[in-house]
């Protein structure tokens, strides 16, 4: 895993350049902390590229949600519980 500023990218965006293309990804950070992710693509592959990203995305969005109603004893909640809660949050919704 390699880390490239964004202030490296401004000054010496050659060697970046390179760099993604040895790597195949490169983590991009500012003031030292990770923001975003640079991946090189081929043409024909930039759609099921970011089709995967955005299903990896939706996955870890999903086991977050799952960690978290584990720590809060949520995940033993029976069905009629559930429906419960959607019923009471749509009508404080409506309200």
């Amino acid at each position: 895993m390699t880390f490239v500023s964004i202030r490296d990218m401004r000054t010496r965006p050659g060697e970046v350049w390179q760099q993604l293309q040895d790597e195949g990804d490169l983590i991009v950070t500012s003031s030292g902390r990770p923001f975003a992710l640079m991946i090189s693509a081929a043409d024909e592959d930039v759609e099921e590229l970011l089709l995967a990203l955005r299903r990896a995305r939706a996955q870890m969005a999903v086991s977050r949600l799952r960690k978290k109603a584990a720590s809060q004893g949520l995940e033993r909640m029976t069905p009629e519980a559930i429906e419960a809660e959607i019923s009471q949050a749509r009508s404080e919704r409506r309200a």
